[in-house]
């Protein structure tokens, strides 16, 4: 990964962009394309849209989501403390203690999220995990008025303050590796795959609200309407204590990016994908997964007449928390292995299992 691509991907996961509130991030996503995409283009939804060779042929479509779990304002009290309401999936004890950000219309307002100290528990309060109404954002106010004044607002967008952190080899840790890593690599794949002089028309999708029901990755791929997809997420690395291998796949970091085998891959283009892999030298795992997956290649699998969908995964450690810890040849090897696909990919050939 070289310096400018080492700084893209850490301006997206330092970049607040919770579902809904993503075109900070969207606007990232178009600076970085804008050297080397021949069209560019943002749907209605908010997803940025980079083609290359945009009129050649088979079309493919390649995703990967820049929004981020997150919480947004639902009430001001008198006493100026500030409630919450979630933006996708969340574990609550990953919240306490945490020090946020407000993304106001007069800027970031910093704040700490609040609850009860464990010393005035009662001893029933000790043993139950924390509820959503007892916590909430202090921001130093004293009143209503004065976090008013601060620019708060009912709706505004907030995000756990935690930032891009290099951590031993070529692990990194930050708060939104989920998904901006698989932008990243959807990008990067663009990049690499103009090189390449594909034949197929290949379009990099940064989808929008992922994480509130693949809502972007739908409405891209049916303007787009491509006959091949390949969606790229992040994925359980189970290499940690207390992961059961009889229960979850045995995939590590740093072992390279996952493909997909299961009802949500087509089976030509996970075998295309491992060949590919095979071909170059690309380290890679294979996942297993036996119905539809909650990411983008659930949603294009079954866009308009059906997709020929794969998916690519970047091993990581703590999902939805501010600590995700992945590994950066991972997210480097993910997308050459999507540009190599990509560029393999020839008119007339089919991909329908069994043809």
């Amino acid at each position: 990964m070289n310096d400018a691509a080492l700084d893209f991907l850490k301006e997206l996961v330092e970049t607040p962009s919770p579902s809904g509130y993503e075109e900070r991030n969207a606007a990232v996503f178009r600076s970085y394309v804008g050297a080397f995409a021949d069209t560019i283009e943002t749907d209605a939804m908010g997803s940025v849209i980079a083609s290359v060779n945009p009129e050649g042929f088979p079309k493919i479509m390649l995703a990967g989501h820049i929004d981020e779990i997150g919480y947004q304002v639902s009430y001001i009290d008198e006493n100026g403390y500030i409630f919450f309401s979630r933006v996708g999936g969340h574990d609550l004890t990953n919240a306490v203690g945490q020090r946020v950000q407000i993304h106001t219309a007069k800027g970031a307002v910093p704040g700490v999220i609040g609850k009860k100290p464990i010393h005035v528990m009662t001893p029933d309060e000790r043993t139950k995990a924390p509820v959503l109404e007892g916590l909430w954002v202090d921001v130093g106010a004293v009143n209503r008025t004065e976090t008013i004044d601060a620019g708060v607002q009912l709706g505004d967008a907030i995000t756990i303050d935690a930032g891009f952190t290099r951590l031993v080899g070529d692990r990194a840790a930050a708060r939104a590796f989920d998904n901006r890593v698989g932008a990243w690599a959807v990008a990067e794949a663009l990049r690499r795959v103009k090189m390449l002089q594909p034949e197929a028309a290949v379009f990099a999708v940064a989808t929008v609200q992922e994480e509130v029901g693949l809502r972007g990755a739908k409405t891209s791929a049916f303007g787009i309407n491509p006959e091949i997809g390949i969606a790229v997420d992040v994925t359980f690395a189970t290499d940690f204590p207390s992961m059961d291998k009889r229960l979850h796949p045995d995939v590590k970091l740093g072992n390279g990016p996952t493909i997909l085998r299961g009802a949500n891959a087509n089976r030509k283009l996970a075998d295309r994908l491992v060949a590919q892999a095979v071909e170059y030298k690309i380290p890679y795992q294979i996942e297993v997964y036996g119905g539809g997956t909650g990411t983008d290649a659930n949603a294009m699998q079954v866009n308009r007449a059906g997709m020929i969908t794969g998916l690519v995964g970047i091993p990581l450690r703590y999902m939805h928390t501010p600590c995700e810890i992945v590994s950066l040849a991972d997210a480097d090897n993910a997308a050459e292995l999507m540009a190599r696909t990509a560029a393999s990919v020839k008119p007339g050939e089919s991909w329908i299992p069994g043809n």
